[in-house]
């Protein structure tokens, strides 16, 4: 048994078992009452280290390794051994770290995630386990859970269907709560629901780690998914759950079915969203065209796609623009081109964004059955750009400088990732465009050079948003996430922007400053959760002294033996 405190930590494990746990393993930095006290003597070299001194020493191996997923292997066996050293390292180097630790490089790391897997993290609840789940999750050890991240592995960022190799978001998801956020990584569990995969490469491979057989879908997979939402709240009645890279067909549906239930939101849809409408409204303040004149185009009408474009139309609502008018500003695109009424195959969370067929009459077409996205930019002469399709190069050239020709300061946010399925590279965007564009991207880019300097482009990433979003809701106890709340949080994150003071400035705050940007956003959060009544026996001057108590900072406890 282990307890821990604000001043020491008290425990019954020693000697091997104590160095094996990675929650409270030390490694060279027990101190020598420590080592006396728990059997350590021998088992570590005699020299006594600090945390710091640890940091730098890992720090110069992880730069020692030539690939990024040599790097991303390393920080994971390492959180596998020493929670504490790996999160300190991660906080004292997010900008460096983030891009290994999450996209893009987790992506590869799904990919490998059989030939990478050492020790088990998180929860693997199959389906021929689903009458285990109750007794899986009451393990005493989960029993500080308060924060979930699950996947069903179907849609893997850009990189589609991973199975059990999906458990790589998860874990990645989670270092970045603890790591931007500050909730205790004792209070996070990663979970892979294993429903199979449809991903021939998976069931051929022999080192595949999931269950080997095709993806249940249908019932069967709604009755798998309500087993583990029932289980969830019956373990932890107020933990909050993340759902994370569930197909479109899944993802909006169970968000819709479960959203009441307990505390929960879909990242997918809801945080993208609100990174998305932050980082634009942050650049209206540039371009000086106000969001109710604003036009957008989203290629790719997913579930991420009708989410963004639902939230900013409600800011354009916020505004002033009725709700006939703020739909008609939408246009969503996808493989069969722009979605129009009566279009057959419409998903329920699309049909909100389609055009009427009267309003695109007298458009110049190139192909008569297809409005493709140039056609759209041609057209529709969107203000704004929004790409979330998976598919590297869609912006092309000839789609990019027509939105320079219509636009003196076009907005242009290619936000798939990781890397390889981003629409359009920003020093593209930048030389099609003059140097006019305002740009946000998925995943982590080089800088470009503008003005003669090196300029780095801003990571439009969740990251702004979901770790703020888990600790505001956690930190006040909200039974509920609301549509509201990622409103506050987009708002939130727009008036952190740099380029409010000065239009040459970045539009978000650099990646180095994630852990402040998510107080700004859990502030916002809570206190928009107590607004709608999802908060009971907290005021609001007691909100922020919640959520900073709520920060966890790596440091080493002294340890007292049980």
């Amino acid at each position: 048994m282990t307890e821990a405190t604000s001043a020491f930590v008290t425990t019954a494990l020693s000697g091997y078992e104590l160095l094996a746990d990675p929650q409270f393993n030390k490694g060279t930095a027990f101190s020598e009452t420590e080592r006396e006290a728990f059997d350590l003597h021998g088992l570590l070299p005699p020299n006594v280290a600090t945390l710091d001194e640890q940091v730098s020493r890992r720090l110069q191996a992880l730069r020692g390794f030539e690939t990024d997923l040599e790097r991303y292997a390393f920080l994971r066996e390492l959180q596998d051994t020493n929670e504490t050293l790996f999160y300190a390292l991660l906080v004292a180097n997010l900008e460096e770290l983030l891009p290994i630790v999450y996209t893009p490089t987790v992506g590869a790391g799904c990919q490998q995630f059989s030939r990478l897997f050492r020790k088990p993290r998180g929860l693997f609840l199959s389906i021929p386990h689903k009458a285990r789940i109750d007794r899986i999750l009451g393990q005493p050890r989960f029993d500080a859970v308060e924060a979930i991240v699950v996947t069903d592995g179907e849609r893997i960022l850009g990189l589609g269907d991973q199975g059990a190799g999906g458990m790589g978001i998860p874990i990645g998801k989670l270092a970045l709560y603890t790591g931007c956020g500050g909730l205790h990584p004792a209070t996070t569990l990663p979970i892979l629901l294993d429903v199979g995969t449809d991903n021939p490469d998976c069931l051929a491979d022999p080192l595949y780690i999931g269950w080997r057989h095709e993806r249940v879908r249908g019932q069967e997979y709604d009755d798998f998914i309500e087993a583990f939402v029932s289980a969830v709240v019956k373990r932890w009645p107020r933990v909050l759950l993340q759902w994370e890279d569930f197909a479109k067909n899944n993802a909006t549906r169970l968000l819709e079915r479960y959203r009441d239930r307990l505390c929960t939101f879909n990242d997918d849809i809801q945080g993208t969203a609100a990174v998305a409408t932050g980082t634009l409204l942050a650049a209206i303040n540039v371009t000086g065209v106000p969001l109710s004149e604003q036009r957008v185009a989203v290629l790719g009408a997913g579930s991420a796609g009708c989410g963004i474009a639902g939230l900013i139309r409600a800011a354009m609502r916020d505004a002033g623009l009725p709700e006939s008018e703020a739909a008609s500003r939408f246009f969503m695109v996808d493989r069969d081109g722009l979605l129009i009424d009566g279009m057959a195959g419409l998903a329920p969370f699309q049909l909100p964004f389609v055009q009427q067929k009267q309003a695109i009459e007298g458009w110049q077409l190139s192909h008569p059955d297809k409005i493709a996205l140039l056609d759209v930019v041609r057209n529709a002469r969107p203000t704004v750009l929004i790409g979330v399709s998976g598919q590297a190069g869609a912006f092309s050239e000839p789609i990019v400088r027509a939105m320079a020709e219509c636009n003196k300061r076009p907005i242009i946010f290619p936000l798939s990732n990781p890397t390889s399925r981003e629409e359009a590279a920003p020093a593209d965007i930048e030389a099609w465009t003059e140097g006019r564009a305002l740009i946000g991207v998925g995943s982590p880019f080089p800088p470009i050079t503008r003005d003669g300097a090196p300029f780095k482009i801003d990571q439009t990433n969740n990251s702004y948003i979901f770790p703020g979003v888990g600790l505001g809701a956690l930190a006040v106890g909200a039974n509920r996430v609301s549509d509201g709340m990622f409103m506050a949080a987009a708002k939130a994150l727009a008036s952190s922007s740099p380029a409010r003071s000065n239009p040459k400035h970045n539009l978000l705050p650099l990646v180095g400053g994630l852990r402040e940007v998510a107080v700004t956003v859990a502030l916002a959060v809570a206190l928009q959760a107590h607004k709608e009544g999802l908060v009971t026996d907290v005021s609001t001057d007691q909100i922020e002294q919640r959520i900073r108590a709520k920060i966890w900072t790596p440091h080493y406890a002294p340890y007292r033996r049980a």
